[in-house]
């Protein structure tokens, strides 16, 4: 009995390693190629399995990028509330963006693949739905510093595009450093919220 449950045991952590072996590689390939071009044959390839392998532990891409989203994410966490805890008012803001586009500057491999592929990727539509929302919560705790009556919805918008990667990647195609775009941003809504 002993040795049956010693196997059942070995079984359960070889299954368990192939099938970190099997996400880590649908990680890397999604960053280095895109979720778009991403095949199951090259994942079983780069993980070491064959195909029917990946199959088996992940029945359809939404699992596969489930796991794969969770994965990176633990890796590459984006900057919370914690960050900014500590700052009020327009310090907050700029803190809080200059985090999230330090974040950006380090994993932007992923994101501009993510968002160029979304589109063509129905199993990548839910995880960027959820860091659409992860964004929405930054939005709303910043717009309190900035706006708490929440009377001028300039201030909102203006924290909802500054939030997006593709104004980050905007920004930095202008030579700004992170720095500096947060900073701008806050000059931004300074003139929305004096008025």
């Amino acid at each position: 009995m002993i040795k049956r449950r010693y196997i059942q045991k070995q079984r359960a952590e070889s299954r368990g390693e192939t099938r970190q072996k099997i996400i880590e590689a649908t990680a890397a390939i999604h960053e280095e190629f895109g979720p778009r071009q991403s095949t199951i044959s090259a994942i079983a390839e780069r993980a070491g399995v064959q195909r029917l392998t990946v199959y088996r532990h992940f029945p359809d891409e939404g699992v596969l990028f489930e796991a794969c989203t969770a994965h990176w994410l633990e890796r590459h966490p984006p900057p919370g509330p914690e960050t900014w805890a500590g700052e009020s008012g327009s310090a907050r803001v700029r803190t809080a963006l200059a985090s999230l586009y330090a974040y950006y500057r380090a994993t932007r491999r992923m994101w501009t693949v993510s968002y160029r592929d979304v589109e063509d990727v129905p199993a990548l539509q839910g995880p960027m739905k959820a860091f659409g929302a992860y964004l929405e919560s930054i939005v709303a705790d910043l717009l309190t510093a900035v706006d708490a009556s929440g009377s001028d919805p300039r201030a909102g918008a203006t924290l909802g595009a500054a939030v997006q990667f593709a104004t980050w990647r905007a920004l930095d195609g202008q030579g700004l450093d992170d720095d500096a775009k947060a900073s701008l941003v806050g000059d931004w809504l300074a003139g929305i919220v004096s008025r």
